[in-house]
């Protein structure tokens, strides 16, 4: 399948506000939902290590050991990699949008041919700007998976990002998988635009596998890359339809795109419910994050 090439010069998650507050009558209908409190307690987890890789320095992302910080300063692509003894998990953390230079990365809408060392693939397509971000830091953390897998084996890799960081992560997922076939790979992400079309989907699910993407009441920024611009999202979308945070008021959605879900209102760019995930504010700064 050939990439549709689309530019629209004008998006940016940076500048996209509104001023909307977290709750809304399109949310007033009841909505069945409800998860276990294990898969609660992950997404939450994940999510603090999405708000961790924001600070400013991070020496012991959530109590554990920060193996490396990284990032280029050409993309100004940010990440860290963690080590968590306890569970058993080499954890790879990438930043969302954070500076300026950020808004050439997310505004590069241009569907471009998956390609990344250790991919195989000739069909997928992804976001130019994701893509180019992403690879600009894959020797980095290809490196790393490698070095703490030789000194860790058995260890679970599992890749976490809110927003732009969130689509790193999904990238950052199937490069590792493709390049390490023999590790168990999981993915969480957190208010990730849609990162690539439907060939990218379902080839991450296919590869990947252990693949969960998160979204939070009228969060826009899931749906602010449109799908009629040729990009789908992946499966297995967990939605925090109502407040207060808890297992009863997250539903596990069907496929890729339920119309159930949070694919259900049209994208409101980015406004309040973005920066809340599960109720940690991910996108302040918070220092008990990294003692």
């Amino acid at each position: 399948m050939r990439c549709f090439v689309f530019v629209l010069l004008a998006w940016n998650l940076g500048a996209l506000t509104l001023a909307t507050s977290l709750q809304s009558p399109l949310l007033s209908p009841p909505i069945r939902g409800g998860i276990s409190e294990h898969v609660y307690s992950e997404l939450l987890h994940f999510a603090k290590y999405s708000s961790a890789v924001y600070q400013f320095i991070c020496p012991r992302p959530l109590g554990n050991t920060l193996v490396e910080s990284f990032a280029n300063l050409l993309t100004h692509t940010h990440g860290l990699v963690a080590r968590d003894d306890a569970r058993r998990e080499i954890v790879i953390a990438f930043r969302g949008s954070h500076e300026p230079a950020d808004v050439l990365t997310d505004g590069n809408l241009v569907l471009a041919p998956l390609a990344s060392r250790g991919v195989e693939d000739n069909t997928a397509c992804v976001h130019a700007g994701f893509l180019f971000s992403y690879n600009s830091v894959r020797s980095i953390v290809l490196h790393a998976v490698r070095e703490q897998l030789e000194a860790f084996p058995g260890y679970v890799v599992v890749l976490a990002g809110h927003s732009l960081g969130g689509a790193l992560a999904s990238l950052a997922a199937l490069s590792v998988k493709s390049n390490f076939p023999w590790v168990a790979v999981r993915l969480f992400t957190f208010g990730q635009p849609r990162t690539g079309d439907a060939a990218f989907a379902d080839l991450l699910e296919s590869i990947v596998g252990h693949s969960i993407i998160t979204t939070h009441l009228l969060d826009g920024v899931p749906t602010v890359i449109p799908e009629y611009l040729g990009y789908r999202h992946h499966a297995n979308e967990y939605w925090q339809f109502q407040e207060p945070p808890n297992m009863s008021t997250v539903r596990r959605c069907k496929g890729q795109e339920d119309p159930e879900c949070s694919h259900s209102i049209p994208s409101l760019g980015i406004n309040p419910a973005h920066g809340v995930y599960f109720g940690q504010a991910v996108m302040t700064m918070d220092a008990n994050l990294c003692l």
